[in-house]
């Protein structure tokens, strides 16, 4: 295995023809990951640094899946008395449709749609996506970084994976042994490849023109990327 340089290798997430059942089994299974492994603890970390001393604000999800990260703010809010109005993107029908049975009730906004052209209803504070950037080839991302600065009163922040032997072989053994979802025992482990160094932002970021970030390494192989704007 090459560590030393992103995979280009197509995920199998990514193929449009894959039935949304498998999808959706993929989605548990990674929100059982997210829960148990701190994924979800990193995604408010972000929240908490881009939102600060502030009581109430607005966050943005691209790449929301079928809402698990924002129902995950949506608890935490509501917990320690934020008031916190929700929007998700993703290009998946399918995917809105589970975001908008788990997020009913509450004050989230739900849009089908690629993240660069949708259109919200006011222009949230906070962006923010969760193992969504892996999916892209780093020029992608560079437009993708523009994009979200561009984009958010506050800031930015993205939570995705590290590329490190150890990641693989873990998640390789433990999906093999106990998922459940063809996809996720073959994707967790491509998606790590697939993953960053911090080499690897630092270039994506500065080609991006974001000067101000800041990235920090998180358990279990994750990063934590944050910019606020000044």
């Amino acid at each position: 295995m090459n560590f030393r340089q992103r995979s280009d290798k197509t995920e199998i997430l990514d193929d449009p023809s894959i039935p949304f059942a498998d999808i959706r089994q993929n989605m548990q299974e990674l929100d059982f990951i997210n829960t148990w492994l701190g994924g979800h603890q990193i995604t408010i970390a972000g929240v908490k640094k881009l939102a600060g001393s502030r009581r109430s604000f607005s966050v943005c999800e691209i790449g929301c899946g079928g809402g698990d990260n924002l129902l995950a703010i949506h608890r935490w809010a509501q917990k320690n008395g934020f008031e916190v109005s929700l929007a998700g993107i993703d290009i998946n029908q399918n995917c809105i449709d589970v975001a908008k049975d788990k997020l009913s009730g509450l004050n989230a906004e739900l849009i089908s749609s690629s993240y660069e052209l949708a259109i919200p209803s006011s222009k949230p504070d906070i962006i923010f996506s969760s193992l969504f950037c892996h999916h892209f080839s780093d020029e992608q991302l560079c437009f993708m970084m523009k994009w979200m600065a561009d984009n958010a009163s506050l800031g930015f922040f993205i939570n995705d994976l590290h590329r490190h032997p150890l990641a693989f072989y873990s998640i390789r053994g433990l999906t093999a042994a106990f998922s459940k979802s063809y996809m996720v025992r073959n994707d967790a482990p491509l998606s790590v490849l697939r993953g960053f160094s911090r080499k690897d932002w630092r270039g994506i970021l500065g080609k991006a023109g974001v000067v101000s970030y800041d990235i920090k390494w998180k358990w279990a192989f994750r990063w934590l990327v944050t910019s606020a704007n000044c």
